[in-house]
């Protein structure tokens, strides 16, 4: 059954800042603040780092599903290949993982030359389909800006920004969001700082017009659970990343 108004989150920003690990505490954040309510994680990077974050070891993405199509065209089994593109929408459950509180799906590696336009594009749609069967749904995206405009970026109710104190992550932050304003349809777009070592740097950081939901200092107990490829489910909640996560959520409306 489609929800209504579902809840589409997309988490972007530069490599190297921490988006996935906020990603996955807007996850766990979610799904305490929402028992009663059905929400997606979607691993949208290539490195696929946010299942790790969750505790997920994931078997089965949505690329694997499109180069299996592609591989039929390919071999010239047009039939075949037809049928599975009518299926794909049934398939696409074979890779969702179910969890306490939350469902999960990576979408697996890049686009490579030579793929099928039109294949990738309907699995977009599919994707999409997809989401409008949770009442939240949180998409970690690929490092950088391309995601931007491709596959599963199209349309969010909320687009956050993720960004430590560095003038380089700032600037990439802002071109994102120059990109989204043409080429994704959103609601509210802002920004969380995080690896923020010193207080005093909160004053030194420009967002341009985009505000601020919160400034995650360093926070020595994830830092802990990575090295160990802990789920952040398992931090504990008076942890830094957790209260300062939950916090920008409230800012959203979303908690």
């Amino acid at each position: 059954m489609k929800k209504t108004n579902p809840i589409i989150i997309a988490v972007a920003g530069k490599g190297g800042v921490g988006k996935t690990s906020v990603s996955a505490n807007i996850v766990r954040c979610l799904v305490e603040a929402h028992p009663d309510k059905k929400i997606l994680a979607v691993d949208a990077d290539p490195a696929v780092g946010l299942s790790t974050a969750l505790g997920i070891e994931p078997q089965m993405t949505i690329d694997d599903i499109r180069k299996n199509i592609v591989k039929n065209v390919e071999g010239g089994n047009t039939k075949e290949a037809v049928e599975l593109l009518a299926e794909v929408r049934y398939r696409i459950y074979d890779a969702l993982i179910e969890k306490d509180g939350f469902s999960f799906i990576a979408i697996g590696r890049p686009e490579a030359q030579g793929c099928y336009c039109k294949i990738n594009g309907y699995l977009k749609e599919v994707i999409g389909l997809l989401s409008e069967q949770f009442d939240y749904t949180v998409i970690d995206g690929e490092a950088g800006i391309e995601q931007v405009n491709r596959r599963v970026m199209e349309k969010v109710s909320h687009l956050i920004l993720i960004t430590d104190p560095s003038k380089k992550g700032t600037q990439v932050i802002q071109t994102i969001k120059k990109i989204a304003d043409e080429l994704v349809m959103y609601k509210k777009a802002a920004v969380i700082v995080n690896r923020v070592s010193d207080p005093e740097v909160k004053n030194l950081i420009h967002t341009g017009d985009l505000e601020v939901l919160s400034y995650i200092e360093n926070d020595n107990n994830l830092a802990f659970f990575d090295i160990q490829g802990q789920s952040v489910f398992n931090l504990p909640s008076s942890s830094v990343i957790v209260r300062r996560t939950n916090e920008a959520l409230q800012k959203l409306g979303l908690v």
